[in-house]
């Protein structure tokens, strides 16, 4: 990127967590972004954000033609958009997708799609790297599958695609994900922690703005070799369980208990509740230590953006109003990107 040129980037899912921090990274990094909304002007306001270069257009990932026209002139697609609440979930996710692939063909730009590893059974585990086989065991999982296997075939038609597989999202403001949603509660102080996996069981974690940062440096780079990329991150590796919950208490400044996550629960209420359903299908994620190897990404930018887990820690329960305000201020000042992780 020329220093006078500004790309534009389309934003599918800009009040989501990555949508957002990818927002923010490309606004900081020079480019001009649309957000795409269904209320444009409460998701300004809900999310504060009157940033210079970036614009709210109204529309909806499930039209077509919206998506085609706010996606005129773009450069970049990030498709980081899930169904509200989780609902239809099945139904809707690859629709919308095949709206972004007509809108990428349309305006000549390149997808951006956050990855999982929900594309994985066990035949793959306990090492993934970008060339596993994909045979998963999940409902989610085979729909994950299937988007990568449209955006591949997409590729074959000439649509670029580029897809960043991370661990388990925290950040600030990011209320939809394990860390928010089981750990802790947004807007309480630190009590306790409900920590969802087994003893001794690893897990990975990616702070939303080092993911964000890969994604826009992966999309910056002069030339991609291929039209259709994948690449993981290593994020942070908690090899049993309690490094996450040790740097929450630390951040938090007591020594809170730690009480097992209520399965019990979920399962009871998963015929009822969407999102409930989703995150019980999901609970082989934290009963098996499933770990990405990130050598191809650092092959390709020579290091992986990092934030040392305690600062990342204390940022994100900052940004969920779990900190006193005077330690959650300086917490969101102090988490910077520091160096890289090989």
């Amino acid at each position: 990127m020329s220093e006078h040129s500004k790309p534009t980037a389309l934003i599918l899912g800009a009040t989501g967590g990555i949508g957002g921090a990818v927002t923010e990274t490309l606004l900081r990094r020079g480019w001009t972004v649309r957000a795409l909304h269904r209320d444009p002007a409460a998701a300004s306001a809900r999310l504060n954000q009157r940033s210079v270069g970036l614009s709210w257009v109204a529309g909806d990932a499930m039209d077509a033609a919206s998506v085609v026209a706010a996606a005129r002139d773009a450069s970049l697609i990030v498709h980081a958009v899930n169904p509200p609440g989780y609902r239809n979930w099945g139904k809707l996710v690859l629709p919308m997708l095949e709206n972004t692939i007509l809108a990428a063909s349309s305006a000549g730009a390149r997808i951006l799609l956050p990855g999982t590893i929900y594309n994985y059974g066990p035949d793959a585990f306990p090492t993934l790297d970008e060339h596993a086989p994909q045979h998963p065991q999940t409902r989610k999982g085979a729909i994950r599958v299937q988007m990568e296997q449209r955006l591949q075939q997409a590729a074959d038609q000439g649509v670029r695609t580029l897809i960043v597989r991370a661990g388990e999202f925290f950040g600030p403001g990011a209320a939809n994900n394990w860390f928010a949603q089981g750990l802790v509660k947004p807007g309480q102080p630190v009590t306790a922690i409900s920590y969802p996996g087994k003893t001794g069981i690893g897990h990975q974690w990616a702070y939303l703005p080092n993911v964000a940062e890969t994604m826009v440096r992966l999309v910056e780079r002069e030339h991609a070799p291929t039209l259709f990329e994948t690449f993981h991150m290593d994020g942070h590796w908690d090899a049993d369980g309690t490094q996450m919950v040790e740097a929450i208490r630390t951040a938090a400044q007591r020594a809170t208990r730690v009480k097992a996550f209520p399965w019990w629960l979920v399962t009871a209420a998963s015929p009822f509740v969407p999102l409930f359903r989703e995150i019980r299908e999901m609970r082989y994620l934290w009963q098996t230590p499933i770990r990405m190897s990130n050598q191809r990404l650092v092959d390709t930018l020579g290091q992986e953006p990092h934030t040392p887990l305690d600062s990342a820690v204390r940022a994100t329960l900052a940004g969920l109003g779990c900190l006193p305000h005077d330690a959650g201020r300086a917490a969101s000042a102090g988490a910077a990107l520091r160096g890289g992780k090989a």
